[in-house]
């Protein structure tokens, strides 16, 4: 399993690749443009060369983006829905220009539609954003913590949402997932122990299947088990702890999946890094 963090690209895309580097990452994740909002920043073939320039200079394996926090597939307003389609296409369009191997992104909440039409809505806006797409970024959707009216709160409902965005052929095969330890905590999915990441990991591959799972990450929880609490705390420092990561890196059927830290901003990135370096085997 290789491992790195989301890493900042102040002043530049180009940037990315140095600041993880800079605190030990065999692998990162990015934003191409602000969480907040906003135009993303023109990707001229100057920067795109400089940015895969400066990952093979610093000998950087596979990155993904995340796609900005305001991506809500089940809203009601079509200028939130709808531009929440745009974006995350064009971020797939961004991720092939730059090499990325995912495009991993949150699904929205049914507060506004209900679960039924919420849920009807979020499957149809991915089976948009595909429509026609041909690039190498694939499109990976994250856990969410399963707190109030939030999409993909179970493996269930991951499973449900894969097999409706693949009704229509062209669309197999397209979409994946990616698990959030934190999430997967909050939402009720035990991982704090080697037997707990054993079980599960053996429900998840029976309800949606291993070879849907491309990703990871890996954040400890300060909320406990089943709390819906979304609040990450640094490695080993939360309701987690040391022995649940020291299984997930060493898990041998997760060992060919990244995994990159999300930690609080406070200059830890680092020791996040080193402590699941030295946990891994």
């Amino acid at each position: 399993m290789k491992i790195g963090a989301h890493v900042s690209a102040a002043g530049g895309i180009f940037n990315a690749p140095a600041n993880a580097a800079k605190i030990g990452c065999e692998v990162f994740q990015v934003f191409t443009r602000s969480p907040q909002g906003g135009p993303a920043p023109k990707l001229t073939e100057e920067i795109v060369g400089q940015f895969k320039a400066e990952t093979k200079k610093h000998r950087l394996g596979d990155f993904a983006i995340h796609t900005p926090y305001y991506i809500n597939f089940a809203s009601t307003t079509p200028r939130i829905r709808y531009g929440s389609i745009g974006i995350v296409r064009e971020e797939l369009e961004r991720g092939t220009l730059l090499g990325a191997k995912y495009v991993i992104t949150h699904l929205g909440s049914t507060k506004d539609a209900g679960k039924a039409l919420g849920f009807h809505k979020t499957w149809r806006a991915i089976q948009r954003i595909l429509d026609g797409y041909k690039g190498t970024t694939e499109l990976l959707m994250e856990l969410s913590a399963g707190a109030g009216d939030l999409v993909g709160g179970t493996f269930e409902e991951l499973a449900s949402l894969i097999k409706h965005i693949e009704s229509k052929t062209a669309d197999r095969g397209k979409v994946n997932v990616c698990l959030d330890t934190c999430h997967l905590f909050a939402a009720g999915y035990d991982v704090r122990t080697k037997t707990a990441l054993a079980e599960t990991i053996r429900r998840f591959d029976q309800t949606v299947g291993l070879k849907r799972l491309k990703y990871f990450h890996g954040n400890d929880s300060v909320g406990g088990l089943g709390e819906h609490k979304d609040r990450h705390q640094h490695i080993g420092q939360g309701q987690i702890g040391m022995e649940g990561f020291r299984a997930l890196v060493n898990h041998p059927k997760l060992k060919y999946l990244d995994l990159v830290v999300e930690t609080p901003w406070d200059g830890s990135f680092a020791e996040d890094v080193k402590v699941l370096k030295k946990l891994r085997r």
